[in-house]
């Protein structure tokens, strides 16, 4: 009997050829849905922000606005599949990326002054989304997953 034709275990997987990608651990996984589920939370705070803040851009500029959030949002969709294909630079970019966001939000929480209903929405948006990506960033460089972008 060769390798392919012994027999294996319930639920294994067969060899992997010498020179292929590892598997991709759950912790990737995980991080990844995280971050997918954290993304609208994370915008539509943003959008929170532009339509009720005090100062609030009309017309043009919140328009222009709008579409910097798409832009933002879709760049950002496209690291996240990047970094699930293990690409290492695409994560040290959502990581950063993650950084400056939940530094940004934790900013912005505590610094503008809001209507009730729109700091409500705000503060639960940003901090369920905050925690989400810092959940992922953290599931992303646990040791499991660090070896997947590493190899």
């Amino acid at each position: 009997m060769t390798e392919s034709q012994a027999p294996r275990p319930p639920g294994s997987s067969p060899a992997r050829p010498p020179g292929s990608s590892p598997a991709r651990p759950p912790d990737v996984d995980t991080g990844f849905w995280l971050w997918v589920a954290a993304l609208p939370l994370m915008a539509a705070g943003y959008v929170v922000e532009l339509v009720t803040a005090p100062g609030r851009p009309a017309g043009v500029i919140l328009a222009i606005s709008i579409v910097f959030l798409v832009a933002i949002s879709v760049v950002t969709a496209t690291f996240l599949m990047l970094m699930r294909q293990g690409y290492r630079w695409a994560r040290t970019v959502l990581t950063g990326g993650a950084i400056a966001s939940v530094l940004y939000s934790a900013n912005s929480l505590f610094a503008v002054e809001r209507h009730l209903a729109a700091a409500t929405a705000y503060a639960g948006t940003v901090i369920v989304g905050s925690v989400l990506i810092a959940g992922g960033v953290f599931l992303l460089h646990r040791k499991d997953a660090h070896a997947f972008f590493t190899r």
